[in-house]
């Protein structure tokens, strides 16, 4: 943490935001649904489509870093994650929230490629892999923040209002990143023009890619969007205790990510810990698929483990950055990240007519456990996959 400078921790501010959208509805799904008549249906679709959107971002955003760097990237974008924040406060259907999270998605697309920009031009792929874990487990207190401390905000001055107090916190860090972020030396002739087409020539990436669009997928949606619900309708809590749950499943998660770089030390393979990490991922899901209604406490309990074994994230990120050459840099990381947030795009989306077919003629509990085993398969198929892809370079 020594080696972030004012402007890495100022860009941990928006990827704090960003972590903060992407999950904020959870504990606002019994007041949406009041309100606005929005269902768990409804709130997957519009988590759904803060996900593609920030993922169809991704291919231009590697453009622009590499163009006009990370500075006016993130801070640009940030002002349409506000405008996105404002419609959310102002939503009178469930409709606005599709808008609405459309734009917070786009804005918020560059929040964490900022940084790992920086990272990758100006340190070593092995000091990358520890940074990087580093910036997402101190960025990930977004949350925390989007738990039990935004329901009881919400409870106390009303979720409209909370939501206001978020643009403004995001045009300051807007305005913040503007001010103060760096941009690396660009690189000079010698470097040849990065594109798209040489990216997909790197083999070593090929079987990377599949657990990219599953593995971050499976644990965010599980956070941001179903955890709520399954707790409501499973178990008939409130939404403190879902705040509680959603808490306990955001600190794993940043214990995870702090974690992630002493375990390749440890293991001594980012490949090895990656294999580790999500093998954990898979036995947990489906304990929730098979023990769905057992307990509170059990459920809360895995759910938490969800958050803390789902952190392989960021050593993919490391894995994947290892094979790419100085002039792919920016198009690389971007483009894999497409790949993790395209993913959980497409999870989100399918979740929905999953649930809704499966609670068509099923308790509350056997609707659950059809959607944990849909999170199950595709995360298992990906760590098959996983398996042929070569050791890092560093390893």
């Amino acid at each position: 943490m020594r080696k972030f400078s004012t402007g890495i921790w100022v860009l941990v501010l928006g990827y704090t935001l960003s972590q903060f959208y992407r999950a904020f509805m959870a504990v606002l799904s019994p007041v949406l649904r009041e309100e606005l008549g929005a269902d768990p249906g409804d709130l997957a679709v519009s988590s759904g489509i803060w996900f593609f959107c920030f993922a169809a971002m991704q291919i231009p955003v590697g453009g622009w870093l590499d163009r006009f760097g990370p500075r006016r990237t993130a801070a640009g974008l940030m002002l349409v994650a506000a405008l996105g924040a404002a419609v959310f406060a102002l939503a009178q259907t469930a409709w606005h929230l599709h808008i609405a999270m459309a734009l917070i998605g786009i804005g918020c697309s560059p929040a964490l490629m900022s940084a790992y920009y920086i990272f990758a031009r100006n340190f070593s792929p092995r000091e990358f892999g520890t940074l990087a874990g580093t910036f997402v487990a101190v960025g990930s207190l977004g949350n925390i923040l989007s738990s039990s401390p935004m329901e009881a905000f919400a409870g106390w001055v009303g979720w409209r209002e909370a939501t206001w107090w978020m643009v403004a916190a995001t045009v300051a860090v807007a305005v913040a990143e503007f001010a103060v972020v760096r941009d690396p030396d660009r690189l000079d002739s010698s470097h040849p023009a990065g594109r798209l087409v040489d990216i997909l020539r790197l083999r070593a990436l090929w079987f990377i890619l599949p657990l990219f669009m599953v593995n971050y997928g499976a644990s965010a949606a599980i956070r941001g969007l179903w955890a709520g619900p399954y707790l409501e309708e499973v178990y008939g809590v409130g939404s403190d205790v879902i705040g509680f749950a959603t808490l306990m499943m955001g600190i794993a998660m940043i214990i995870g990510n702090y974690l992630a770089g002493p375990l390749v030390s440890l293991v001594g393979s980012v490949r090895r810990t990656i294999l580790m990490g999500t093998a954990a991922t898979v036995i947990v899901i489906g304990m929730l698929w098979l023990f769905t209604a057992v307990s509170l406490a059990i459920s809360i309990t895995l759910l938490a483990l969800v958050g803390l074994s789902g952190a392989s994230y960021v050593l993919l990120i490391a894995h994947g950055r290892a094979f790419l050459p100085p002039h792919l840099v920016g198009r690389g990381v971007t483009f894999l990240n497409m790949f993790s947030i395209g993913g959980t795009g497409v999870l989100q989306f399918a979740s929905r007519p999953v649930y809704r077919l499966a609670s068509e003629n099923a308790t509350p509990a056997e609707a659950y456990s059809i959607l944990f085993l849909f999170f199950t398969i595709p995360l298992a198929i990906g760590l098959a996959l996983y398996f042929l892809t070569p050791e890092a370079p560093d390893d």
